[in-house]
């Protein structure tokens, strides 16, 4: 992949941003990221009454002397999440376009960036056909984090990818935290019981869909012959002759609008976040605009 964003600026400029997970995950004790319960930080959130069995150095003896009643004082609790990063490495995310395979590697590298800046592990799973390759490991802190990002322009984008069965066949832990698929969801595979598995598992989900220009806006006409990128040999089914007209042009741009639509339905009505970009857009105006707007990151 000679196309690439991944540099010491482009990490640098992600600094200032924090992932931005629901507080009701449970995460892992030791973290940044608050959460419902009340834990043993220093930054008092709130009183209650004492209950036979609570820990006495806990009582607020100020309180005491004023309403001759024992009260608690609670605390925030913060917690480490466990962020995991599905990167669709078919064919189609990089066998024609560099740029789309670079654009989706750099979000895969930012999100989980910010999940290491924060104190967070992070796992990030390479797809390729029915499985969820972890090469990297479980990645605790920045310098496992570059090394694993150094090997990231190697990745082969070739063949098909199975969501469904890759992701479905990978061991999620519940409800620890945020589930991120990069892909074009291109796929005859049914991403939406991926989705489902993860929601299945109370984790954050959030979709990032990448298409090339080409794909949001094909500029074929006339007579020509179409090659899925994910085909096997000429003869495979899905390549295809056609004679392209304005009438086919208008109803691609009419599936993959409803496409998308219907994706971002299904999204909101599970919970999960998703935007839909184009690689030929700046990333930063996508990573500081659309993730910030959509609330991911803040």
């Amino acid at each position: 992949m000679s196309v690439s964003y991944l540099n010491d600026d482009f990490f640098s400029r992600l600094e200032t941003c924090a992932l931005n997970l629901r507080r009701d995950l449970a995460g892992f004790f030791g973290g940044k990221h608050l959460v419902k319960t009340y834990g043993q930080t220093v930054e008092f959130a709130d009183y209650r009454e004492y209950m036979l069995g609570d820990d006495i150095r806990r009582i607020d003896w100020n309180l005491f002397s004023r309403f001759e009643k024992y009260f608690l004082k609670l605390f925030t609790d913060e917690r480490q999440m466990h962020t995991q990063i599905f990167l669709d490495c078919s064919a189609s995310m990089g066998k024609v376009s560099q740029q789309k395979a670079a654009y989706a590697t750099a979000f895969a590298a930012a999100l989980g960036f910010l999940s290491v800046h924060n104190m967070d592990k992070l796992s990030m799973r390479l797809i390729h056909g029915d499985k969820a390759e972890d090469p990297f490991g479980l990645i605790v802190g920045k310098t496992p984090f570059f090394r694993a990002v150094s090997s990231l322009n190697d990745i082969k984008f070739d063949e098909d990818a199975d969501l469904e069965r890759a992701i479905t066949g990978t061991d999620v832990s519940n409800g620890n935290g945020l589930s991120v698929i990069v892909s074009d969801f291109f796929t005859e595979s049914n991403w939406k019981k991926a989705v489902d598995y993860l929601c299945y598992k109370k984790r954050q989900v959030f979709l990032i869909q990448i298409m090339s220009p080409e794909e949001r806006d094909p500029s074929y006409s006339g007579r020509v012959n179409l090659v899925d990128s994910e085909a096997r040999d000429a003869l495979d089914e899905r390549n295809m002759k056609l004679r392209i007209t304005r009438g086919m042009q208008q109803a691609y741009e009419e599936a993959l609008h409803d496409y998308i639509e219907d994706m971002s339905s299904f999204c909101a009505s599970r919970g999960a976040g998703f935007i839909s970009v184009s690689s030929d857009k700046p990333i930063e105006k996508v990573i500081f605009g659309e993730l910030i707007r959509t609330g991911i990151i803040e």
